[in-house]
């Protein structure tokens, strides 16, 4: 049973251990929903045995959605001096929140 391991979604990666909870790119998965990730790149048991995926160790950490939402507004502003010209626009990066329920090894 691994307790330490590197999974990679969203275009990220993410150190993750079981019952944890992390928020990653938005997932099309409705609230209660299992996921798998497909991308498991390094997974540890008590850090005396690493195994190191080439390129990955396949579907072996599963997960429970426990929240979509958004985050905080992030506000842009374009600004162009002498030419009257101002530009305000704001983003809010949608995200879901997983807990992780298994680590297979």
């Amino acid at each position: 049973m691994a307790t330490i391991a590197v999974i990679k979604t969203g275009g990220k990666q993410y150190k993750v251990k079981k019952g944890q909870n992390i928020k990653i790119e938005k997932l099309s998965a409705k609230n209660g929903a299992k996921v798998k990730f497909d991308t498991l790149l390094t997974a540890s048991s008590d850090g005396k045995e690493v195994n190191i995926g080439k390129p990955s160790l396949g579907e072996k950490v599963e997960g429970k959605v426990v929240e979509q939402g958004r985050d905080k507004k992030v506000m842009v502003v374009k600004y162009k001096n002498k030419t009257r010209y101002k530009r305000t626009l704001g983003h809010r990066q949608p995200f879901t929140k997983v807990e992780i329920t298994g680590i297979a090894n």
